[in-house]
């Protein structure tokens, strides 16, 4: 089936998300190490992304490790910093599918309160036709509700449906509903995927 919308994830996709990177610089790898090894970051980050409250996740993990408060309150007070930045060619193929007249949804795994901090540092995150966030929807991928929950409003047949994410697992939940999917790697092989499927000419990065 031809494809009648693209589907993106945000985090790795269109925006680097890497805190082991922003916490070595902010406090040393060594240390980082050390902290990330203790506390479970990602765990507290996923309950936010189920709707989480930002601000009593990260204080309630705080005061779980006080020898590690203050590293840990930096995913909080300092996230405009420990995401980003864009991948910018990725941002282009957005743009060019908008372009193109191409209805481009967006699936990601996001608290609600990270994405308005997001949304002012990155305006093309508006750009969606339709957004489905996590944390709004209260369940992550790659749990199969939330792939059921795009498939009941977006308005258009699972089969119809091209889904770019960066994680193997999240692939692997939507292939099994029958979406069309790509493993994202870089932008290149992105943009490729998408004239390959007639989304976008051939020379589509010399459009204006």
């Amino acid at each position: 089936m031809s494809v009648g919308a693209v589907v993106f994830d945000i985090g790795n996709v269109l925006i680097e998300w890497q805190p082991e990177r922003y916490y070595d610089r902010a406090i040393g790898e060594e240390r980082r190490r050390a902290m990330f090894a203790e506390v479970d970051l990602h765990a507290m980050n996923d309950a936010v992304d189920r709707g989480g409250d930002f601000a009593g996740e990260v204080a309630a993990c705080a005061a779980r490790y006080p020898h590690w408060a203050e590293e840990i309150q930096l995913w909080h007070d300092d996230w405009g910093r420990i995401a980003g930045p864009a991948i910018p060619g990725s941002v282009t193929t957005l743009e060019a599918l908008r372009r193109a007249g191409v209805p481009v949804l967006a699936l990601s795994n996001f608290g609600l309160a990270p994405f308005e901090i997001g949304r002012r540092a990155w305006p093309f995150l508006d750009s969606f036709d339709k957004r489905y966030l996590s944390g709004a929807l209260g369940m992550a991928k790659p749990d199969a509700e939330i792939y059921a929950a795009l498939e009941a409003t977006c308005g258009h047949a699972p089969e119809a449906l091209l889904f770019v994410d960066d994680r193997q697992e999240n692939i692997d939940a939507a292939s099994a509903r029958g979406w069309q999917t790509h493993l994202f790697t870089g932008p290149e092989d992105w943009g490729a995927r998408l004239v390959a499927e007639g989304l976008l000419p051939p020379h589509w990065q010399a459009a204006p």
